[in-house]
């Protein structure tokens, strides 16, 4: 096969996949109803667990950072809801081939489907998680409300990035089998070392740190504006510029790969 024709093969799987809104929702709601089966609160116990554990830390890290808990619990909730999307994306994307096997060997859809249903379950998670965002607005109330709307554009985002990561870690961990355990490890490596419990400012001079990890920037867009900021200038720009190469980075593998994946899985 010409290197033209997978190309237009895999762009074809692209624009179907995407296309395909009446699968990919349905796929992701049905895993969430799976998962949570005979369960009276279903994907609330989630929300629960989650308050319980943002409740515990506020006053808790808002005194060992010497923090003002009423701005400080509004940025840990938003924080710790924003990096469970994030990193669930990224986590489960190194499934999201293997655990469709059934799906790729037996029925003809395109592979963008099988990723597509792991952010929408993800977004749907993170829907339920929002409420607890909600709660805390209601007692520490942010700066302003006046930059509420871009929120939605930060978590699009952050939907959009998911399909290159997720159609490239799914095609790699569908060959090699280790990355899934590797992929895990450095995100609860990344979970202390991203500004989430902690403030990039605190870092002073150090402040580099935080400024050369991506994951930073993608919390960025999507936690100021609950916290009354507008993000700015250059941190939409490394956004949109990794959102570019990510994309490229996909293609590459998936034009030259994406036939082997029914075999690997």
């Amino acid at each position: 096969m010409s290197s033209t024709t997978r190309l237009q093969a895999a762009l074809s799987d692209l624009k179907e996949g995407v296309c395909s809104i009446y699968i990919w929702p349905v796929l992701g709601w049905q895993e969430v109803k799976q998962r949570y089966r005979r369960s009276t609160l279903g994907p609330f116990w989630l929300t629960l667990s989650t308050g319980a554990l943002i409740g515990g830390m506020g006053p808790l890290f808002g005194r060992l950072l010497n923090q003002d808990i009423s701005s400080y619990f509004l940025y840990l909730a938003s924080s710790f809801i924003v990096w469970l999307f994030l990193s669930g994306l990224i986590t489960e994307s190194c499934q999201a081939f293997i655990s469709a096997e059934g799906y790729i060997k037996q029925t003809k859809l395109p592979l963008t489907v099988h990723v597509l249903r792991v952010i929408w379950r993800n977004l749907i998670m993170f829907a339920h998680n929002l409420l607890i965002v909600v709660i805390v607005m209601m007692f520490y109330a942010p700066s302003s409300t006046s930059f509420l709307w871009l929120f939605p554009i930060g978590v699009a985002l952050i939907a959009i990035n998911g399909l290159w990561c997720g159609m490239l870690l799914g095609l790699l961990c569908a060959r090699f089998r280790d990355i899934p355990q590797i992929v895990t490890s450095l995100m609860q490596l990344a979970l202390f070392l991203t500004p989430i419990f902690w403030k990039a400012e605190m870092l002073g001079r150090h402040q580099w740190a935080a400024d050369w990890n991506p994951l930073f920037y993608f919390l960025e867009i999507a936690r100021l504006p609950l916290l009354g900021t507008v993000p700015s200038a250059h941190t939409w720009f490394v956004v949109g510029l990794i959102t570019i190469l990510g994309y490229l980075l996909m293609l590459v593998f998936f034009v030259r790969f994406r036939a082997r994946i029914a075999y690997w899985v």
